[in-house]
């Protein structure tokens, strides 16, 4: 059952922001990057929903492709592309070792570190303090709602990368 709704929603959702994409970067090579990476990031969403894991087999070529689609600053300047891969991987590398430190339990995978690093080679640096905050308040907001509803218990983990994903998208389209 949730397969079929994940299959659905990303079906339902691809040629939404496809469109989207259109509108906003108009008749442009911009507007065919856009749309791989609104494809390749749903895609990622619905592999962590299902899985709990975000594989490098698309992230780190999504990582690449965002340094090399901002050679000509289609997105965000080369340099700020290359400082927001590497800011992306280092706040939740840090942000993780800090609470492997208190608690003695790993917080997040590193497909979170390789797909926030992603984000920042397609949009540089400057969005990812608001893309970590919005996919945050998000998942905390679920996540509560889910524990109120009983659907979640205390000290369960789940998938942090679709938060990343909308939050990533929604910063491409500056919705």
């Amino acid at each position: 059952m949730t397969h079929r709704r994940y299959r659905l929603g990303f079906w339902v959702a691809a040629p939404i922001l496809a469109i989207l994409c259109a509108w906003r970067f108009g008749a442009t090579p911009a507007t065919a990057a856009a749309i791989v990476y609104v494809v390749v990031l749903l895609a990622l969403a619905w592999i962590d929903a299902e899985s709990g894991f975000l594989p490098d087999m698309l992230t780190i070529p999504l990582l690449w492709l965002g340094l090399l689609v901002n050679l000509d600053g289609t997105f965000s300047m080369l340099a700020d592309a290359v400082v927001g891969a590497t800011a992306g991987y280092l706040a939740l590398w840090v942000i993780c070792a800090f609470f492997l430190l208190l608690t003695g339990r790993q917080g997040m995978g590193r497909g979170d570190f390789k797909l926030l690093a992603a984000l920042g080679a397609w949009l540089g640096w400057a969005p990812l303090p608001l893309i970590v905050l919005t996919s945050s308040s998000l998942a905390l907001a679920i996540a509560l709602l889910r524990r109120m509803a009983g659907r979640m218990k205390a000290g369960e983990s789940f998938s942090f990368g679709p938060y990343l994903v909308i939050a990533g998208i929604a910063a491409l389209l500056r919705l």
